[in-house]
């Protein structure tokens, strides 16, 4: 008699620890609007419940990828993670953050009586910039090189980052609000579409900056937490 072993269930995995150790989950929550990254510690059968979903669905859309392989991420020595966030995130959103609130400032002038405008982007985009400045400059200060030097808990300072990490979150929705979900109307322009061009990427870039730290990251350096695999050492 064949006996088949039975894959354990994801339901009550967190979606944070799924997007962290399972190629392509990120994508997956992303297409299905689960928050993974600043609340990646609810389990994966609350965060379909939270959104209507099914989740024996979204599990068998999880199963269905290919888990041959680790994410490189989590490979990295949390050295080279904290490097590797920096150059990637920390540089692109200093970069980039910058160059869209000078665009939002245009489209919002040229377009100012249009009822779909993005009024109030600008000024978002100014208070993402600073909170964030400020939230990257702790990290490469004082928190990322305390990783790089030591393997004991860094529950407060993490404790912190995490806080700010959703109230990231909520600039997100609320850049989302203001852009109805970055849909442009048929006769935007090309620096209207430029904008919101940016926009999506600014989301997703920050989207995955936070998951990397929150569930990849973080965890290796917090009492009772879920401590990874490969990589976790300095």
């Amino acid at each position: 008699m064949t006996i088949h072993a039975t894959k354990p269930s994801l339901y009550n995995q967190t979606v944070g620890e799924i997007a962290a150790m399972r190629p392509g989950a990120a994508a997956i929550f992303r297409k299905l609007n689960i928050n993974f990254c600043c609340h990646g510690d609810v389990t994966l059968d609350i965060a379909a419940k939270d959104q209507g979903l099914d989740v024996s669905f979204v599990e068998q859309a999880l199963c269905a990828l290919d888990v041959e392989d680790l994410p490189a991420s989590t490979k990295l020595s949390s050295g080279e993670l904290t490097e590797y966030i920096q150059s990637r995130y920390h540089e692109t959103h200093r970069r980039e953050i910058p160059e869209l609130i000078m665009l939002s400032r245009k489209v919002e002038a040229v377009h100012k009586d249009h009822p779909d405008a993005p009024a109030g982007v600008a000024l978002l985009l100014r208070a993402i910039e600073g909170e964030l400045e400020v939230h990257m400059k702790k990290e490469e200060l004082i928190l990322f090189p305390a990783m790089r030097w030591t393997d004991t808990t860094l529950d407060a300072p993490i404790s912190q980052m995490r806080h700010d990490h959703n109230d990231q979150g909520v600039f997100l929705e609320r850049l989302k609000e203001l852009t109805d979900n970055f849909n442009l109307p048929k006769e935007a322009c090309r620096s209207w579409q430029a904008l919101y061009i940016g926009l999506v990427k600014l989301t997703n870039d920050l989207v995955e900056h936070i998951h990397l730290e929150n569930n990849v990251l973080f965890p290796r350096f917090e009492t009772g937490r879920y401590k990874g695999i490969s990589g976790a050492g300095l």
